[in-house]
């Protein structure tokens, strides 16, 4: 699957898309898979309901929103492949992880959901071919293809590892 042009998707997302490497999208998310179960899997249960500041997201609130986004991205990628071009709403991160009861979680469950999410999304988009990665439809008021929720998947969990990394760790 190719990298996205930037008329492909909204220019807020161009934060996420850039910093994503080279090559195979589908082999970029699995070494991600990788390494945030490397980085994640030794993390006590007290680490992981840290918080780096007061009213900032604990660190398993952090992982939730990533699996709580990257199910979301997901499912639109799966219905614009499907040439159901929406529109679809938007997501209200700050309600997701309001809602969500992640205390009541252990890290290792917000890990087990990940590896299967990630490993289930890959297989998803390997099975688009370019007609279908460059499907587009309308999400949060914007326009992306599929292959642009691709690369915004990767940025988005960049993103928030590389948090996770200076502000938890």
């Amino acid at each position: 699957m190719k990298r996205p042009a930037q008329n492909e998707y909204a220019a807020f997302y161009h934060t996420y898309i850039s910093t994503v490497p080279d090559g195979d999208i589908c082999e970029t998310l699995a070494n991600q898979l990788k390494a945030t179960q490397q980085l994640l899997s030794n993390l006590g249960e007290s680490k992981a309901d840290s918080r780096y500041a007061p009213q900032k997201w604990s660190l398993k609130e952090v992982l939730a929103h990533v699996v709580d986004t990257e199910r979301v991205f997901a499912f639109r990628a799966l219905c614009f492949a499907r040439n159901d071009a929406g529109p679809f709403p938007s997501m209200e991160q700050d309600d997701f992880v309001r809602f969500g009861n992640f205390s009541d979680r252990t890290l290792q469950s917000f890990l087990d959901e990940f590896t299967h999410l990630r490993r289930s999304n890959i297989l998803l988009f390997e099975s688009f071919d370019d007609t279908v990665s460059r499907r587009v439809g309308t999400a949060s008021g914007t326009k992306m293809s599929v292959r642009a929720i691709a690369y915004i998947i990767a940025g988005h969990e960049r993103h928030h590892m590389k948090i996770i990394r200076e502000k938890y760790l």
